[in-house]
């Protein structure tokens, strides 16, 4: 392997408890309880359509949704890091990663919008970010784990692919990519023995392996 990408929320960082923040902050305007983070974690793979569903029983075909789904993105803009952390252990590999002189990149389908300030408060010196408004279509589709091959340099059956949800598995397949399953993540699908990616890991260093 010459290079490593990463999906972003649910593989490099644990984003759950600020997205789930936006979704009670919009339920607590309207007189409702609060979500545990327990019962929002699991929705966190599906985006703001999963979380709007899990919150208000409301999907892109209902009436208000956008209004809603507008509310909830600036509520997220607004608190974008505020207890969103790298993984345990996601540190320690990006040093070894960086100490190996492999260079490491991201590959999400989250917007640039969010992406970039994201990325800058985490304090990550990634060598490429690619958001899900980078290319024309998203995870599944290949295109974004290509485009970031090329800004890198490296033949896409070169690089390692780590993400925790099915379309990160089946992008890195269709990109001819190894793909690897964060399996602390969130794993909003479930089932991935039947994924077919090269394996799994439950910390991030278990990574290394895959690299030698």
């Amino acid at each position: 392997m010459r290079a490593v990408l990463f999906d972003l929320d649910g593989t490099l960082a644990d984003t759950a408890q600020d997205l789930g923040l936006a979704l009670n902050l919009m339920r607590r305007r309207r007189g409702l309880d609060d979500l545990s983070q327990e019962s929002i974690r699991p929705h966190v793979s599906n985006g703001v359509k999963g979380l709007l569903g899990l919150g208000f029983g409301i999907s892109p075909e209902d009436d208000g949704y956008e209004a809603m789904r507008e509310e909830y993105l600036i509520d997220y803009m607004e608190n974008i890091c505020v207890g969103t952390r790298l993984f345990e252990g996601m540190e320690e590999l990006l040093i070894e990663i960086e100490r190996r002189n492999l260079p490491w990149g991201i590959v999400t389908n989250k917007p640039m919008k969010y992406t970039e300030p994201l990325v800058e408060k985490l304090g990550l010196d990634a060598a490429v970010v690619v958001g899900g408004d980078s290319c024309a279509r998203q995870k599944p589709h290949p295109d974004q784990l290509l485009h970031a091959a090329q800004l890198l340099g490296v033949p896409a059956e070169y690089c390692l692919y780590l993400g925790d949800d099915r379309r990160d598995v089946e992008a890195s397949l269709a990109a001819k990519m190894k793909p690897v399953i964060a399996a602390y993540g969130y794993l909003g699908a479930g089932g991935m023995e039947s994924w077919g990616a090269e394996g799994a890991i439950i910390h991030p260093m278990e990574l290394l392996r895959y690299l030698d």
